[in-house]
């Protein structure tokens, strides 16, 4: 397994990336106005893709590796309905790390007490931030038909919630020097990899349906230990908003500058590999 650097950059229109519990869930925003995507909540959207074992995604995906990949080793620890009591038996019999998937790759830490063989994964997400300040809007959604009784029509006032346009820069970083510990393999890191393009074109909703990778930077280190800056790199690969307000809000793509990648990783020759994995 070798060390990743990633960037996902993600572009919003009109569409919640990860919606805010704290303020009825308005999209997340910072106070200085950029949108936030939670790691949390990144790494759902992927964990909803791999449990769904009778959807289009797994059956595409897990036939992407020689031999296929069986569903039994790729099972979602943070799903709905986990029974603790089962989880806690699993971990003491062995069977815990090689069943679920997530486990491997992000990292299990509320088991400690029965198992400490799971606690930092292989794979982290970092905080997603638009580049420049968002836009919020709201409307009221409107139901001919009431869902309560007695009622003809109904209303949820102010429940569209979404950010005009944003262009949101989300990094994620693959460390092999926890994966003997959590039993993760680098066939549990190319089933990640391949997973992100679809992450949320793959799991739909009424408010965030125009949500779409620009771009998915893979830079592979040469070296385990890591042969590069990840910061250095992260900050060249990541578009600039044109003009002289750099948090103005945007319109569309067009209103960032993007960076010359060749140019970017010409003086990294021979210290990583890169790939653009957007579709």
């Amino acid at each position: 397994m070798q060390r990743i650097t990633g960037l996902l950059l993600l572009e919003v229109r009109n569409s919640n990336p990860n919606g805010d519990p704290d303020r009825e869930s308005d999209p997340r925003q910072r106070a200085d106005g950029r949108g936030e995507i939670s790691p949390v909540s990144f790494k759902r959207k992927v964990r909803d893709l791999i449990e769904d074992k009778d959807g289009p995604a797994w059956a595409e995906l897990s036939t992407r590796f020689k031999p296929t990949l069986l569903p039994a080793e790729f099972h979602i620890l943070e799903s709905r309905g986990r029974d603790r009591k089962v989880l806690s038996e699993e971990a003491k019999d062995g069977r815990f790390a090689p069943k679920y998937w997530d486990a491997r790759l992000f990292g299990a830490t509320f088991l400690e007490k029965d198992s400490s063989h799971i606690r930092s994964g292989v794979c982290q997400f970092g905080l997603g931030l638009s580049i420049a300040a968002i836009e919020v809007t709201r409307h009221t959604l409107t139901n001919k038909a009431g869902v309560e009784a007695g009622l003809d029509r109904g209303m949820a006032p102010l429940a569209f919630r979404v950010a005009q346009h944003g262009l949101y820069a989300l990094p994620f970083f693959v460390n092999p020097s926890t994966a003997h510990r959590s039993q993760c393999t680098q066939r549990d890191v190319d089933l990640l990899l391949h997973a992100l393009p679809y992450a949320y074109s793959n799991n739909p909703a009424m408010n965030r349906a125009g949500i779409s990778p620009v771009h998915i930077h893979v830079l592979t280190h040469t070296n385990a230990l890591g042969s590069f800056n990840d910061f250095t790199v992260l900050d060249a690969l990541t578009p600039k908003r044109k003009g002289e307000s750099p948090l103005a809000t945007s319109t569309n793509l067009a209103d960032y500058d993007f960076p010359d990648v060749e140019a970017v990783l010409r003086p990294f020759a021979g210290k990583l590999t890169h790939r653009d994995l957007a579709l």
